[in-house]
């Protein structure tokens, strides 16, 4: 699957922009982690991408969240390791990542929340203005961005073998260079 092929498929399976500009972040954030790491950049870009697919589907209940959406990427002829780092990512099932691409997703999905809540408390509302202290300060008060999972988000350091600091940057960095798309 192409990327703009699995664009076309999230966007058939979601139509909430919010949800859409988040499919993107994380697609952004995992592809630099990608580079980063020196892993297939358009793997662990399609599945940044497409972990939300199933959402809307199963919406309000959650329990099955991302095993349809497993589901419906392995129909589609994804690789396993995709649709398995899409079915990890959901805390929810208690299945730990165990490959890096798992690993990757579980604990960028709640940064970006994280980083687009920092971005719209800022004066210009212009992610090009956050920094990465921003990030950290905003990290620290629990009552900010409440849905951000910051011991998720902390799993960094043992998932990644990156502070989080340095998480932060290169997720920050990732967002920034879609800010368009993003709308930030």
């Amino acid at each position: 699957m192409t990327r703009e092929e699995a664009l076309n498929f999230l966007k058939q399976n979601l139509s909430n922009q919010n949800l859409i500009k988040h499919c993107l972040a994380t697609e952004a954030i995992m592809r630099a982690l990608a580079r980063h790491f020196l892993e297939n950049e358009a793997y662990w870009g399609l599945a940044g991408l497409l972990h939300d697919i199933d959402y809307e589907k199963v919406m309000p209940d959650m329990s099955q969240h991302s095993l349809l959406g497993a589901e419906m990427l392995q129909k589609s002829g994804l690789p396993e390791e995709i649709c398995q780092a899409v079915k990890v990512h959901n805390e929810a099932h208690g299945i730990l990542p165990e490959k890096l691409i798992e690993k990757a997703l579980f604990v960028v999905d709640p940064l970006t929340g994280l980083i687009v809540a920092a971005t719209l408390v800022l004066p210009s509302k212009k992610i090009a203005d956050l920094t990465v202290e921003n990030v950290l300060n905003r990290f620290k008060e629990k009552a900010f961005a409440r849905g951000a999972n910051r011991e998720i988000i902390k799993k960094c350091q043992d998932y990644l073998n990156l502070n989080l600091e340095e998480f932060i940057k290169i997720s920050l960095q990732a967002m920034q260079k879609i800010n368009q798309e993003l709308g930030l």
